[in-house]
């Protein structure tokens, strides 16, 4: 950790199944060759290969698609809840969201994610040692 980290007192996260972080603007969910696999095998593909409707490539890399209203793919709505619909297998990026480095970066950065995440600020307390050991996790 950072000596001086803004974040060293702590940091309370809680999700609270709002479907946020899955939804909005398009972007990437950037998913590994083994959590390709991982996902195909909970789906039910015993190749281990993803049909097109799931995954998409960009560039060398590999990321999950989003419907046309910007949900990711496996973002189901239940009422005023949301749930992952791969939810034990789910990428890294996901995994480990709310304490991205971006989002850690400044009190700012974590206030402006925030706005969007009614999860963060509340529920359960991480230490600056949690928090670090998530934000520089790079593999399961």
């Amino acid at each position: 950790m950072a000596p001086f980290a803004w974040y060293r007192k702590g940091l309370r996260f809680e999700c609270t199944q709002c479907g946020q972080c899955c939804t909005g603007e398009p972007g990437y969910v950037w998913v590994t060759k083994e959590e390709h696999r991982r996902i195909a095998r909970q789906l039910g593909f015993k190749d281990g290969q993803l049909p097109s409707k799931y995954i998409r490539r960009v560039g060398f890399r590999h990321s999950l698609t989003e419907r046309a209203n910007g949900d990711c793919i496996f973002l189901k709505r239940n009422g005023s809840t949301a749930g992952c619909e791969i939810y034990e297998v789910r990428p890294l990026q996901c995994r480990t969201w709310p304490f991205w480095k971006i989002n850690t970066k400044s009190p700012d950065h974590w206030a402006a994610a925030a706005l969007t995440c009614p999860g963060m600020d509340s529920g359960k307390f991480y230490d600056a040692g949690q928090i670090d050991e998530i934000r520089e996790q790079n593999s399961w």
